[in-house]
């Protein structure tokens, strides 16, 4: 697609699929994230990082933690973000077809998904959208805890989770939101999901008895035990739903 002075409406669905996938406070014209974008979309990087900084001024999340984006912003800005923050499901498929489409190549070689992988018989486009979305999910619930679990600090990508608080099978409408989210590590992600251990409304960690029954090993106190009461790490930005991790407390924690 040609350069324009004006930004198009393409262009800035992208920008804020960039926005989701950046730290905030990690923006800047030099980041590698917002280079490689800048250049699929034909802007430089200065104006996508502005535009990142647009659209961090409209997240109301941010301004209730005293972080502020840019002072001024177009229109087109507020439209995108009317229409998709909250929207997550379409603002992930939509940006990463139009990401394609900007490289002139197929949603599969951009998400490097593999039909092989997929089942037979199965509907491959709803499955492809489900891939597509998931790997989004992922890259703006790590990205926003600067790639550490919220629990541990360990940043080791291959360890890492983008679990869901509340579970995917369970609440259709909120399995793309990133305040739905935790960057934990795989163990403690498994915990997570079966209840061994649970995020209070507080941020805090609270850990079942369940585990407790298991104290006199050291692994588990190590792994667990010390971490009971303590706070996680609170992300960049998509900071955890309070009414998500009541739901977490209340229905699938093991008390």
């Amino acid at each position: 697609m040609a350069k324009s002075n004006n930004w198009t409406r393409e262009q800035t669905i992208v920008a804020f699929n960039v926005y989701c996938k950046i730290p905030f406070k990690d923006s800047s014209k030099t980041h590698p994230t917002i280079i490689k974008f800048a250049n699929i979309i034909g802007r430089s990087p200065s104006a996508l990082n502005m535009k990142v900084g647009n659209f961090g001024r409209l997240d109301p999340e941010l301004q209730k933690r005293g972080i502020t984006g840019l002072a001024n912003g177009s229109k087109l800005d507020e439209v995108i973000w009317d229409e998709f923050h909250g929207n997550w499901d379409d603002l992930a498929y939509e940006s990463e077809k139009l990401i394609s489409q900007f490289q002139n190549k197929t949603i599969l070689e951009t998400n490097e998904i593999d039909l092989t992988d997929l089942p037979e018989g199965k509907d491959v486009e709803r499955l492809v959208k489900i891939r597509v979305n998931q790997n989004f999910f992922r890259s703006s619930v790590l990205s926003s805890y600067y790639q550490k679990c919220c629990i541990t600090g360990i940043n080791i990508s291959d360890f890492l989770v983008a679990s869901h608080i509340i579970p995917w099978r369970t609440n259709k409408e909120e399995r793309m939101n990133p305040r739905n989210g935790l960057c934990l590590n795989s163990i403690h992600d498994k915990a997570f999901d079966k209840g061994f251990l649970t995020i209070t409304a507080d941020y805090e960690i609270k850990i079942s008895d369940a585990i407790y029954e298991h104290k006199e090993n050291e692994s588990i106190a190590d792994f667990f035990l010390k971490y009971d009461k303590q706070k996680i790490s609170l992300p960049d930005k998509f900071l955890p739903s309070q009414e998500f991790l009541k739901y977490h407390s209340d229905n699938i924690f093991r008390g």
